[in-house]
């Protein structure tokens, strides 16, 4: 499984399931149940699924605000994209991994992260 790194902000809303759409500045072909990090944190705080990923126009992105909850000038993609998430599952407890150093957006975790309790991952 991956983990997702995400600033703690817009993790909480996407767990919550607040936020269902996270943009980026590219696509994604990843698809299933993917690990929410809280950037600089070195904890996995839940899983979502990641569902599709669609490519933003001006149009789109006005008529889904209530979805990524994000201003048209706060990001600087040259074409942004939103990584549509579902079904989000909080752990009662984060569970920590070993963040790889330059891992950025996407960190290989292993399956110890859905075994419960809290195992160190990676």
């Amino acid at each position: 499984m991956d983990g997702l790194v995400i600033k703690p902000k817009w993790a909480d809303m996407i767990l919550s399931g607040v936020k269902t759409w996270e943009i980026r500045g590219s696509k994604t072909h990843k698809r299933g149940t993917i690990g929410i990090i809280k950037s600089g944190s070195g904890l996995v705080y839940g899983t979502v699924d990641l569902a599709d990923c669609v490519p933003m126009t001006f149009y789109n992105w006005y008529e889904n605000k209530d979805k990524h909850h994000v201003e048209y000038g706060d990001v600087d993609y040259k074409t942004p994209y939103a990584w549509v998430m579902q079904d989000p599952v909080i752990y009662p407890e984060p569970i920590p991994y070993k963040h790889p150093q330059g891992a950025v957006i996407w960190v290989n975790l292993t399956d110890r992260v859905f075994q419960g309790g809290n195992n160190s991952v990676g």
